[in-house]
């Protein structure tokens, strides 16, 4: 039974791929700060929960050994978030990656397997941008998600294997839900509101559901490392604009709702816009994403009608932005 630590654990996407690891019969380890708490995550005899700053090196250390696989899915997630406390989100995002990398090879882990972004390419009109193409980041949060790539590829040999994977905007339902992401921000709008604001339109996103991304993970945990090693792999699923992604959402949820949902657009700053190819985890390890957009939509409606997810315009935890300024992270 391998065991992995996870650093982030208890995020949007952590708050999925926890379970789902478990069921595949992992032990887990997660290692995190709680800034949304931990209730999101099930209690299971092989998961440990550990409190935990990752900018705190000796408990990191302490606490991450006797593991086999390092995840590293910590940070101050996206660009809004990043900008409201530069200071905070550089020591965690890029100052902390490096001694986290350090600590885990000097540990004996096997594996580590960073979570990057597809946002380190910035702006491209490139139909189809591939891993090597130039990072041209737009923002901060971009930049060091990007400038961390090396410093792991610095410190692999043949014991300690490095991946690095840049997936695509995450969406659909995680039990930790985030509804500041484009997907799910468009559905919750149309569900609740009978209304859709877009920002701009043109901008092209790609997208991947939150289970592509467990599915992945599992994928690069347990690939032969002749196949992953110092290798980083977008992952991504259908590329659209944000127009077209709205005028998706609003279709489904008039069919569910059997109402009509109106559709607005305004003017937006935010020129991040990017088309990526993910052909290379397709033909490299056999990995290829499946479930749609239509799918994240429907599947967020279903959620939604169960009446569990409430005032989800006024509740903190479902965005970043208003969790950290609430708690006034440090």
């Amino acid at each position: 039974m391998k065991k992995i630590f996870i650093t982030g654990g208890a995020g949007y996407c952590g708050s999925r791929l926890v379970p789902f690891l478990l069921k595949k019969k992992f032990k887990i380890t997660v290692y995190d700060i709680l800034y949304f708490g931990k209730k999101f995550l099930p209690k299971h005899k092989n998961l440990k929960i550990i409190k935990g700053d990752i900018r705190d090196t000796k408990h990191l250390e302490k606490t991450c050994k006797d593991h086999d696989i390092f995840i590293n899915l910590s940070c101050i997630s996206n660009d809004a978030s990043f900008e409201l406390d530069k200071n905070l989100s550089k020591t965690i995002n890029l100052d902390a990656f490096e001694p986290m990398v350090k600590i885990a090879k000097k540990n004996g882990i096997k594996r580590f397997i960073y979570a990057s972004s597809s946002s380190v390419y910035g702006l491209s009109k490139k139909r189809n941008v591939k891993e090597n193409h130039p990072l041209v980041p737009l923002t901060l949060y971009n930049k060091y998600k990007g400038m961390c790539e090396p410093k792991l590829f610095k410190h692999t040999d043949e014991n300690f294997t490095g991946i690095v994977f840049r997936p695509a905007t995450v969406c659909g339902f995680a039990p930790r839900l985030r509804l500041d992401l484009s997907v799910n921000i468009l559905t919750t709008h149309a569900y609740f509101n009978n209304k859709i604001l877009v920002f701009g339109g043109k901008q092209l996103r790609p997208n991947l559901h939150v289970q592509d991304y467990c599915d992945a993970l599992l994928k690069l945990i347990k690939t032969d490392k002749k196949l992953v090693q110092n290798e980083i792999f977008n992952v991504g699923y259908q590329n659209m604009s944000i127009l077209n992604i709205a005028k998706k959402v609003k279709k489904i949820v008039e069919k569910k709702l059997k109402k009509k949902i109106s559709l607005q657009i305004v003017k937006s700053n935010d020129n991040r816009s990017y088309h990526i190819n993910s052909d290379k985890i397709k033909d490299k390890i056999k990995f290829k994403p499946k479930y749609s957009i239509d799918y994240a939509v429907n599947e967020l409606c279903d959620e939604f009608k169960k009446n569990k997810i409430k005032n989800v315009f006024k509740k903190n935890v479902y965005y970043n932005v208003k969790t950290l300024m609430k708690i006034n992270a440090k």
